[in-house]
């Protein structure tokens, strides 16, 4: 690695200001390498991924510091919205050359990069979604007021009688899975859990489609404009999003928009829709939507599973449909009361649709909210050989966390926390600040096993089967296990920049595999109350600390198994202290106040001189004010 004594990113002495910058910024870089090189001039060497930016700064020499010679320059950051690339190239007494990157010092073609976000804030994003907490809800699991009748409904549902039944896992005779079990789960029955959440703090309900399809995970939309009579009605939905804002919440749905289902309106390969599908006719309006090798039986499709076919963005009949008409789907339900869209699969999406989506949602409703699924660093993310714009000022204004989820788990499981710093500061220093602070936080989804099994469970044999993982419910000791690191791992989320997010059930002590195993029915009436009254203290802690919601982030402590880091906002501070090891710690940090205590479980410790010593129990966390 190169000497950070020379230079490195995060440093201010070397770089400043920190991160990503906006259109136009001064960024100040400053080199001390070692008198005795014999470097003679520094060039920084920059180059644009979007534009034609290839550009060259002189960093000139302007001091001597006991054994370094000291280089810098100011670069101006371009007009237009771009990532950049940089490394530095040193000339010495004789006339040769050695390049500076993120690897050390080396040749030209062996240097590596680093990144500079040069982004647009000409339009602000909305802070409601990245201050608050947001609960996700499968729809279909979460909460029924009757058992529904199916007939005349599309696709061959079937009900389960008792809530508590195990779904269907095991594929038909045809060797697929087709999610056509139901439990009935409805927009009503969340109205009437609206006190519930609110309980829980959560200010952002984020649905798993909700519009009409013929499985019960509902990704393969049938009809964008229509709630799936299931759930209910549009009427519903509008008293949904009335109540939820009487409530402070806001309503953020899912927009399923690169592949429809086949057995749709628009593709109706079952003819189930009177109207003409892109599978029954080339005389369809729907038939240029979709891309036929040979029609109608062979077509692009999502991941090449038949029932997902693949719409062609581009075509202009389906960009007016779902964006730009004046009724619009993207503009019909923020009209109804939505407040938000996740985009699935943004990665799948054209970086021009993703843009024309957030400029009708400003026209529309200019303090809505757009979120994109994306599974790495979005800043640099490479999809089907292209480097994506997801977060330059006019494409998403967040997207999901991944990043935080793969290193909060592996930190909760015993990793380092020194990693965990480390990849969060690598994202905090690629997004545009307003971007890290909107991103949607989670440790569980319905793409991924339940987090209280992934953190407990341990079987003592493989579970090689689809019914052995089923059937599997963790031992008491697993449970006890997995629970503490999950108590852990929520202090973690709710004090962490972001909208720390609950994957519905995950603060009940749900269990599970994959899909279709993490997304059971939700255990009213025998939630885990431990689990439970630790979320509902964290919700209503980030509810009344502006520390937490909009603070900013110093981490003050990252060694073997612990992390400390502050919030600071104004003159309000909060100190987060975490042991993910299976030993107790002693720790002395410096306090200005008399007294501190720690509001997870209502401690309270004196700080004789200035010192604030404790320790902090294995697998636990607190929360010192």
């Amino acid at each position: 690695m190169l000497d950070r004594s020379i230079y490195f990113s995060r440093d201010p002495s070397c770089k400043t200001p920190f991160g990503a910058v906006t259109l136009g910024t001064e960024v100040t870089f400053t080199l001390r390498p070692q008198s005795w090189e014999g470097f003679t001039t520094c060039t920084l060497i920059t180059y644009g991924e979007f534009g034609d930016l290839h550009q060259e700064t002189d960093l000139p020499r302007v001091a001597f510091s006991g054994d370094r010679a000291i280089f810098t320059g100011v670069f101006t950051a371009p007009e237009h919205p771009e990532l950049i690339w940089y490394t530095f190239r040193f000339r010495r007494q004789d006339g040769s050359f050695i390049y500076a990157g993120k690897n050390g010092l080396c040749s030209e073609h062996e240097a590596q990069a680093w990144q500079l976000t040069v982004y647009d804030d000409a339009i602000p994003t909305p802070s409601w979604f990245g201050e608050g907490v947001t609960y996700q809800i499968f729809p279909d699991r979460f909460h029924r007021t009757s058992i529904p009748d199916p007939t005349g409904m599309v696709g061959d549902r079937v009900v389960h009688q008792n809530w508590e039944e195990l779904m269907e896992y095991l594929p038909d005779e045809h060797g697929e899975i087709r999610n056509r079990d139901f439990f009935g789960g409805s927009l009503k029955g969340v109205i009437e859990k609206l006190d519930y959440l609110q309980d829980l703090g959560v200010r952002t309900l984020y649905f798993c489609p909700i519009f009409e399809a013929d499985s019960n995970h509902r990704y393969n939309t049938a009809d964008y404009s229509r709630i799936d009579p299931m759930l209910g009605t549009t009427a519903d939905f509008r008293r949904l999003c009335m109540e939820a804002h009487r409530r402070g919440m806001r309503i953020m749905l899912d927009g399923v928009f690169n592949h429809t289902g086949n057995n749709s309106l628009y593709f109706n390969a079952k003819g189930f829709y009177p109207t003409l599908g892109a599978a029954q006719s080339k005389d369809s309006p729907y038939y240029e939507w979709y891309s036929f090798h040979r029609w109608p039986d062979q077509y692009d499709s999502w991941w090449g599973i038949h029932t997902l076919p693949a719409v062609n963005e581009s075509c202009p009949s389906y960009v007016d449909y779902i964006i730009k008409n004046e009724h619009s789907i993207v503009r019909r339900w923020l009209r109804l009361g939505a407040d938000a869209w996740r985009l699935d699969v943004a990665d799948e999406l054209p970086d021009w649709f993703i843009e024309q989506i957030r400029s009708v949602m400003m026209e529309e409703k200019p303090d809505s909210f757009l979120l994109g699924e994306v599974w790495e660093d979005g800043s640099n993310k490479i999809a089907y050989s292209q480097r994506r714009r997801y977060l330059l000022g006019h494409e998403t204004h967040g997207l999901m966390n991944y990043p935080f989820r793969t290193a909060a788990l592996e930190f909760l499981r015993g990793g380092r926390a020194h990693d965990f710093v480390e990849s969060m500061e690598t994202i905090r220093e690629n997004y545009p600040k307003a971007a890290f602070y909107s991103a949607m936080n989670m440790l569980g989804t319905h793409d991924n096993p339940r987090i209280l099994t992934m953190l407990g469970a341990n079987p003592s044999s493989p579970l090689e089967t689809r019914t052995q993982r089923a059937y599997y419910r963790m031992s008491p000791a697993e449970y006890e296990r997995g629970s503490r690191r999950l108590m852990t791992g929520a202090i973690l989320l709710y004090t962490f920049p972001g909208s720390p997010t609950i994957f519905y059930g995950d603060e009940a002590g749900m269990e599970g595999f994959e899909d279709p195993f993490n997304r059971g029915t939700f255990p009213w009436g025998k939630e885990d109350q431990t689990l439970l009254g630790l979320f509902r203290k964290l919700g209503r802690l980030r509810s009344r600390r502006p520390s937490l919601q909009k603070g900013d982030i110093t981490y003050v402590l990252a060694k073997n198994h612990c992390l400390a880091y502050t919030r600071v906002w104004e003159d309000e501070t909060t100190l987060v202290v975490l042991n993910t090891g299976e030993e107790p710690v002693d720790l002395e940090f410096p306090w200005a106040a008399p007294y501190a205590k720690d509001v997870v479980l209502g401690q309270q410790f004196n700080t004789p001189f200035g010192q604030l010593q404790i320790t902090v129990p294995p697998l636990d966390g607190m929360v010192l004010i």
